[in-house]
């Protein structure tokens, strides 16, 4: 089974990695998220007299820095002065030298977008007429090279490691405690906080050369560096590093003092029971609640250092964003990550800590709490980020968007099947339980008989040795008998010689002198009186008795552990062979495929500039086309502004001709388009001019209505010369409304 699934396990990896790159080698050349809306001069535009400045309106605000916008004349040279300004909202200006000759001048500039991404693009007007120019403008903008590819790798590592680190820490505690046992859990957690914190390390290096030169050699410019510490983006990452430092404790008690805790193998439980495998007592359960707490806190931290940094930051309710934000990046963690841990237990778990049923369970349900919450949020942040049905398939975000939510799909529908071979897999282990009391019934009979044949043979030993022992006595006794008979013999005969020879003695005397008496033994020892059987000693047979159960109890425990691992090895093929165990892990393997590919489209998306943003673009292009071709432009002064009130029919363009725009008298008109370029009526237009060098104003204006999408003013009066601010407030509700404005150089 292992040799068959780890080349299909190592093909979809390689497979999966494979379409992730393409995606990201994909995504840099649309990763700006703010766009250029206008600009005065107007791109392409001819002027009769040369503009004392260059303005540049952008849909969001940006970052600009010495060099950020530069205007060269046909010649190369660089005929701006002074730094770019910020004189209201989304506008940035940059003044000229004066005395400019006629010709074609070219506008090119490179930002930061305040969700953190590079901007960078060109333009011509011309003054007098247009001319021959020697600029080349190069349109590959910083991100674009190896340190955009680069950062945008590092990007993706970022999401995956975090999705892995607070995900399987997330199923551990909520789904199987035990799992903070296993090695390969350790291992799958611990790579995800590695991941993080070398992605992290490596954005912040790579930041100062992704938002300026795009050079391999300013990675390393302590001072770019410096600089981007002083950023939203460069705090951002220094945050995550801190929290992740937090993280790393969180982790070692996790797999240390909770992993002692933990049993070794957790018991199903009834579908009732919803804890996490929790029940070892108060201590334990302190335990979880403190790592549950501050995990979480960790876990919201680190994907509050996203939010605060990139979409959820900029546009429309950023105060409400941001939190969607973060428990959007939470959601996906707890799902993706809890996704890859099981799918690590579920291949790599030992047999002695298997992951039960009722620990799928409990991810089963954690997991559809994750979707219904990535369901919420997520049409939240679509509409926020798109703004209207057409940008689904007219932008490229809306069109990344739309593949997503297919992946999304697809992975619901496969954790559908997950949830059914699960089922299966209870429903297998009660039909399971009861065949398994019947083989242990049986097994306990047939030990019971082997136990009780062992004892009679043990008992039938014991008889045999007994009477080893007996007949060993009787011989030793026979022998003492035999012995003690030939003593009392030898003593008879000992006593008769001595009885023969006083006899001898006594007939001597009664012979005459000089007879020589007849010879006597001069002892009456019988050979071998004295010589006795000894009995063989009883400490020879206890020592005997002894080694022989010293060698049984040795043979006794290399058969129980030959058992055991016997056991182990049919488990473990028992389990691999169950094949509703084995249609889960293949479930789960193609949920895991599709979630890799999900997470490289997000992370392409992060890069990817908002529907509403590039719609907006659009339509402020088509509006200043437009007004070129009708004749609105014909003032001496054209402003032109997209708004989005945040309502209904909140989104459009209102272009403001100011006529002859000199100090005294002037006719102002007001038209309003909606995004398809289309005159649209709203039910409220304002006007009002300030010149804040002199502290004069805002000077109030109401236009009439004239014809649809029209409003125009007679007799303005603008009394000096100077840099006026244009205000100009549009209602398209009861309570929807926006000011958007412009500089404009009046006299």
């Amino acid at each position: 089974m292992t040799q068959t699934i780890a080349p299909r396990v190592r093909t979809l990896v390689l497979l999966v990695l494979a379409v992730a790159g393409a995606l990201l080698a994909g995504a840099a050349p649309a990763s700006a998220h703010a766009a250029l809306t206008g600009s005065d001069p107007a791109q392409g535009a001819v002027v009769d007299t040369a503009p004392s400045q260059v303005s540049l309106t952008f849909s969001e605000p940006i970052a600009v820095g010495d060099d950020s916008v530069r205007v060269l004349d046909p010649k190369g040279e660089r005929v701006d002065k002074g730094d770019p300004a910020n004189p209201s909202g989304t506008t940035y200006s940059v003044r000229l030298v004066s005395g400019l000759p006629d010709g074609t001048y070219t506008v090119a500039y490179q930002v930061v977008s305040a969700d953190s991404h590079p901007v960078a693009g060109a333009f011509t007007f011309s003054i007098g007429a247009p001319s021959e120019t020697t600029v080349s403008v190069s349109a590959q903008g910083s991100d674009d090279g190896l340190v955009g590819w680069l950062y945008g790798f590092g990007r993706y590592v970022s999401y995956a490691g975090f999705v892995v680190l607070a995900g399987g820490a997330a199923f551990v505690l909520a789904c199987w405690a035990p799992g903070a046992r296993v090695r390969a859990v350790q291992r799958l957690v611990v790579s995800g906080w590695l991941a993080l914190t070398a992605a992290t390390l490596g954005l912040l290096m790579l930041r100062g050369s992704y938002t300026t030169s795009g050079k391999v050699g300013d990675v390393f410019d302590l001072e770019l560096l410096g600089d981007v510490l002083q950023t939203k983006t460069g705090a951002a990452l220094v945050s995550r590093l801190l929290l992740l430092a937090a993280a790393a404790l969180f982790i070692a008690v996790l797999f240390g003092a909770y992993a002692r805790t933990a049993d070794a193998v957790e018991p199903d439980r009834d579908a009732e029971d919803d804890g996490g495998g929790d029940d070892g007592g108060p201590d334990k359960r302190d335990l979880t609640f403190g790592l549950a707490l501050g995990g979480t806190v960790v876990a919201a931290g680190l994907a509050a250092s996203w939010a605060m940094s990139e979409h959820a930051s900029q546009g429309l309710q950023a105060g409400v964003a941001m939190p969607v934000d973060v428990v959007h990046l939470l959601a996906v963690a707890a799902w993706l990550g809890g996704l890859t841990a099981l799918l690590v237990a579920l291949y790599r778990a030992p047999v002695e800590t298997p992951v039960g049923r009722e620990a799928v369970r409990r991810f089963s349900r954690l997991a559809f709490g994750s979707v219904v919450t990535l369901a919420v949020t997520g049409v939240y942040q679509s509409w926020r980020q798109l703004g209207s049905w057409s940008a689904f398939t007219d932008t490229r975000y809306g069109q990344l968007l739309l593949v997503k939510i297919a992946l999304v799909a697809v992975m619901v529908a496969v954790a559908f099947l997950s949830r059914r071979w699960t089922q299966r897999l209870a429903d297998a282990r009660v039909s399971e339980a009861a065949e398994e009391a019947e083989r242990t019934e049986a097994t306990e009979r047939v030990e019971e008989a082997v136990r009780a044949e062992e004892a009679e043979r043990a008992e039938e030993a014991v008889r045999v040795k007994a009477t080893e022992r007996t007949e060993a006595t009787e011989r030793a006794e026979e022998a003492e008998r035999a012995e003690e008979a030939e003593r009392v013999k030898a003593t008879v005969r000992a006593k008769e010689a001595v009885r023969a020879e006083a006899t001898e003695r006594a007939e001597e005397e009664k012979q005459p002198a000089g007879t020589a008496p007849a010879e006597a033994s001069g002892t009456s020892e019988v050979p071998g009186a004295s010589m006795a059987v000894e009995p063989p000693k009883a400490s020879d047979a206890s020592d005997a008795e002894k080694a022989e159960a010293g060698q049984d109890s040795v043979r006794a425990a290399q058969l129980a552990r030959q058992r055991a691992a016997a056991e182990a090895a049919r488990q473990k093929r028992l389990r691999d062979a169950d094949p509703n165990r084995f249609g889960l892990r293949r479930s789960v393997l193609a949920e895991a495929g599709v979630a890799l590919v999900l997470l490289a489209v997000t992370t392409v998306l992060t890069q990817t500039e908002p529907g509403r943003t590039e719609q907006d673009a659009r339509a402020a292009t088509a509006a200043s086309s437009s007004a070129s071709a009708t004749g609105q432009g014909s003032g001496a002064v054209s402003l032109t502004m997209p708004f989005d009130t945040g309502g209904k029919s909140g989104k459009g363009v209102v272009s403001i001709d100011l006529d002859p725009a000199q100090a005294g008298d002037n006719a102002l008109h007001v038209y309003v388009e909606g995004p398809d370029g289309t005159p649209v009526d709203v039910p409220e237009v304002k006007i009002a001019l300030t010149l804040a060098a002199q502290n004069i104003g805002p000077l109030p204006v109401a236009p009439d209505h004239v014809t649809t999408g029209h409003w125009s003013a007679s007799r303005v009066q603008i009394p000096m010369a100077g840099d006026w601010k244009v205000e100009v407030t549009v209602r398209t509700s009861d309570i929807d409304q926006v000011t958007v404005s412009k500089n404009a150089q009046i006299g």
